[in-house]
């Protein structure tokens, strides 16, 4: 327990004077939160020797995040976007994968490691989008809906990878086990649907005017319906994202949103930590420079690719092009699918290293370009910051 609290002391203080620093040099804070990782954790000075308590703890901030966003979209509205940037969300994913899968090959990877870069490199952040999404404004019009539900269709995508790793381990994976997934997931979402309708929603109209039992009833609901996913096969931040969607079609869903949302920023801070703290720059200093290329690459490439396929389906270019450059990075997927490719064997660690450089470097450079370009919740003057 002491371990525990020394540690969040040092990421907290860290964080805290880092992000500071960052505001005086007008430069993103999540740069800040990186940088401590980068500096504290055991590849630095190593004032932290081990950071996996603080990585588990983190992805409570994703839960809480999958689970805010749900909030802002309501169930009917979520399904007309799908119908809509589906076509967007696979072009994209699609071109991603070979552009990866190619330029892995052609620098000596492995067939089977360019093709797991390739699988790996497929997605944008769901975090740092809506994290970078103001969130009183966009997430109630077309811009966050949209991102989100490009990012949810991608998400889904990265599941089935994750469950496909998983299936191949245990030799398990067969195309009825694949479609025993999607079936668990339709279970959930009609299951989560059903029980808010008839009721969690009259809990909730006995208990309106207790702010404290709101806020305890709706992370309940959360982190409940995240297990479940869990225990399905589904993974914690689907089921929060679900939970989030079927409880949108309360009226109560907007002050739950801001309640959360400071729990939500601490186990960020954690989260932007844990990933700095992954940083080792002597292993991964041999793959840097093909690393910063793809990467590059990807933020070039990326938000054209999105930008073209949004005008396609409709949009106007103003909006294709800002909507394209918030979804330009890679993915948290991508670093779960390289640890756990590299856990089972079955691509090599310098592999996974790459493809945890080439997303941690996207992230720093996307994180750059949206918030000087963009207004976002952490701009770096008073006209470019909206919450």
């Amino acid at each position: 327990m002491h371990g525990l609290i020394s540690d969040l002391s040092v990421v907290l203080v860290g964080a805290a004077l880092l992000s500071v620093l960052a505001i005086i040099l007008k430069q993103p804070i999540i740069i800040g939160y990186i940088a401590c990782g980068i500096l504290a954790g055991p590849w630095g000075v190593g004032l932290i020797k081990e950071v996996g308590v603080i990585e588990t703890m983190s992805h409570l901030g994703i839960t809480l995040l999958l689970f805010l966003a749900g909030l802002c979209l309501h169930p009917q509205h979520l399904l007309r976007l799908f119908r809509r940037t589906s076509l967007v969300t696979i072009t994209n994913c699609s071109v991603s994968f070979i552009l990866a899968f190619l330029f892995a090959f052609l620098f000596k990877f492995s067939f089977t490691d360019s093709l797991w870069i390739g699988v790996a490199l497929m997605f944008s952040s769901t975090i740092l989008t809506v994290k970078l999404l103001p969130t009183t404004r966009l997430h109630q019009e077309r811009m966050g809906a949209v991102c989100i539900s490009v990012l949810i269709v991608e998400d889904l995508i990265a599941v089935g990878a994750l469950a496909f790793l998983r299936g191949m381990h245990v030799g398990g994976l067969t195309i009825l086990s694949v479609g025993w997934l999607l079936v668990k997931l339709i279970f959930l979402i009609v299951g989560a649907l059903l029980f808010e309708r008839f009721i969690l929603r009259r809990i909730l109209a006995r208990v309106e005017r207790l702010h404290e039992a709101i806020f305890i009833l709706s992370l309940a609901w959360c982190f409940g319906v995240a297990s479940i996913s869990n225990q399905m096969g589904l993974f914690y931040e689907t089921g929060a994202f679900f939970a989030g969607v079927a409880l949108a079609q309360h009226p109560i869903a907007r002050f739950i949103s801001e309640a959360l949302k400071p729990l939500r920023d601490f186990f960020l801070v954690l989260f932007f930590f844990a990933l700095g703290a992954e940083f080792n720059l002597f292993v991964m200093k041999g793959i840097f420079v093909p690393a910063l290329i793809l990467a590059v690459m990807f933020i070039i490439i990326k938000p054209w690719l999105f930008k073209k396929m949004f005008v396609l389906s409709g949009e106007e270019k103003p909006f294709a092009k800002e909507a394209g450059v918030r979804l330009g990075q890679l993915s948290e997927f991508s670093l779960l699918i390289a640890l756990l490719a590299v856990s089972i064997n079955h691509i090599s660690v310098e592999a996974s290293q790459f493809i945890q450089l080439v997303t941690i470097l996207t992230f720093i450079i996307s994180s750059y370009y949206v918030v000087y370009r963009y207004k976002t919740p952490i701009g770096t003057t008073e006209k470019m910051i909206k919450d």
